[in-house]
């Protein structure tokens, strides 16, 4: 369906984005109602507008787009950037990231996007602030453990610190409460689901979710590994230079930390979790290789569940992941 569309490759950023089409050429508008305005009068009537999932900044215009017909793929930074590195481009502008997107789209099956309903733009604008008020809290953690570290010669720096971290609890629960309402009234089986996974709680269950839109976003289990960056990736070379295993950097930090520490737990309660660990320190490898790929297992079975509809069994999901 996509291959008999006009491609238009799209690179957002908070004030402009810029546009690609084999046809046009490049051009920039102003990332604002104008803009979009401006971009819709362009197309022609079998456009196929591709873009990046970049946080904040693609969502509106996505929105925009897909109420007014036009057909919008929003896609994986991580698969164009894969594809720019298999060009082996060079160069790295906003042009030639808008033409990078746009021969990615013509090149690629792209999955087609669906407007987000009210329920699932709160969840999202709710995760967001969620894990900015825990990244903060973190610092303010941090920052009192220094201030004991010292001796705590202001006891009024300390104290308002205190304050600042009492506060960000507070707000940290409200959220958590209301994104857990949302979800319950969404997607409550799947939430339930996900949670007969042993090493899977609540927390874990509940941001997997958010994050995938209830894993309609991937159509494969290694498609969500990859985004949430749960991909163990080893420096070695022949016998003499072998490097530390480590997480892939790329994906969703937040989920990526939830589901490595959901791993701790996986391993020594989950049957085919703990039998992947087991095998793994047995051959030599590491403890947090093992872990990484028990992290890497447990998205799998998420995903397997979450796919079937169907309350965990380990033979079952042995199978599928």
């Amino acid at each position: 369906m996509t291959k008999d569309r006009k491609i238009y490759g799209i690179d957002i950023s908070k004030s402009v984005f810029d546009i690609y089409n084999q046809d046009t050429g490049h051009f920039q508008l102003q990332n604002d109602e104008k803009g979009f305005k401006t971009l819709l009068k362009s197309l022609s009537k079998d456009a196929l507008v591709v873009m990046e999932a970049t946080g904040y900044y693609h969502y509106r215009l996505a929105q925009f787009l897909y109420k007014k017909g036009v057909l919008v793929s929003v896609v994986n930074p991580l698969s164009v950037k894969r594809f720019i590195q298999m060009k082996l481009a060079k160069v790295k502008t906003d042009k030639s990231d808008a033409k990078s997107i746009c021969e990615y789209g013509i090149f690629n099956e792209v999955p087609l996007y669906n407007a987000l309903t009210d329920v699932q733009a709160e969840c999202l604008q709710l995760f967001r602030l969620l894990d900015s008020y825990v990244k903060k809290s973190t610092a303010t953690k941090n920052k009192l453990h220094g201030e004991d570290a010292l001796g705590i010669p202001s006891k009024t720096v300390y104290r308002s610190l205190k304050r600042d971290l009492n506060h960000l609890k507070k707000e940290i629960l409200i959220l958590e409460k209301r994104l857990l309402e949302l979800v319950k009234q969404d997607q409550q089986e799947q939430l339930t689901l996900l949670q007969t996974i042993p090493g899977i709680g609540l927390k874990t269950a509940l941001f997997l979710i958010v994050v995938t839109d209830g894993f309609k976003k991937f159509e494969t289990a290694s498609q969500l590994c990859s985004y949430v960056g749960i991909t163990p990736t080893i420096r070695e070379s022949g016998s003499s230079v072998r490097g530390r295993s480590r997480i892939s950097k790329v994906g969703n930090k937040k989920l990526r930390n939830l589901v490595f520490l959901a791993a701790f737990s996986a391993y020594k309660y989950n049957r085919a979790c703990k039998a992947l660990y087991d095998r793994i320190v047995a051959k030599g490898k590491s403890a947090k290789l093992a872990l990484i790929a028990v992290a890497n297992k447990l998205l799998k079975q998420a995903f397997a569940i979450a796919k079937s509809g169907l309350p965990y069994d380990e033979n079952y999901v042995s199978k599928l992941a």
